[in-house]
C-alpha cells in the first residue's frame, strides 16, 4: 500500500547508527546512502523508509503518529528495543505482549534521537498459545 515514507533526520550520522541498530533485528538493512539521506529495506530490495539530513531539529508527527515495523519473532521485536536503548533511542513502552490489541500482539515502543515515534511488533503466536487459539 504504501511505497516508502521519509522522515526528517538533524544528525544524519547519529540516525544511520541508530537505524542501522534497530532495523537489522527486523530485516531491515541500509539499501543506499549519500550526504544527504540514507533508505532501509529488505536485502537486495528498495528502500522502504528514508532518513532525509534536515538544516535545523526536526519535528516528529503528532500524537497518534509512530510508525510500526513487521518483526519476525519476539526476540526479534526484544532485540529491536535493546538497540535502540542502546542508540541514544527511549524507552516508550517495553517488550511485552499488548492483549487490548489482540491476543497474539507482542510489541516494544520507542522514540529514536529525533524524537521519531517506533514501534516493532509480532503477530504471530507463540507455539503455546497459537494451540490454545486452534
Amino acid at each position: 500500500m504504501i511505497g516508502h515514507l521519509s522522515l526528517g533526520v538533524y544528525d544524519l550520522d547519529r540516525a544511520v547508527r541508530f537505524y542501522d541498530a534497530v532495523l537489522a533485528p527486523v530485516g531491515m538493512v541500509r539499501v543506499w546512502a549519500d550526504a544527504t539521506a540514507a533508505g532501509y529495506g529488505p536485502p537486495g530490495g528498495n528502500d522502504k523508509l528514508a532518513l532525509m539530513r534536515q538544516p535545523q531539529p526536526v519535528v516528529p508527527p503528532g500524537p497518534g503518529f509512530h510508525l510500526a515495523f513487521d518483526a519476525p519473532t519476539h526476540e526479534a521485536v526484544d532485540r529491536f528495543h535493546a538497540a535502540a536503548l542502546a542508540e541514544g533511542g527511549h524507552d516508550a513502552g517495553a517488550p511485552g505482549q499488548r492483549p487490548h490489541y489482540g491476543p497474539s500482539y507482542y510489541a516494544a515502543f520507542v522514540t529514536d534521537p529525533d524524537g521519531h515515534k517506533l514501534e516493532a511488533v509480532c503477530q504471530q503466536a507463540p507455539a503455546r498459545l497459537a494451540a490454545e487459539l486452534r
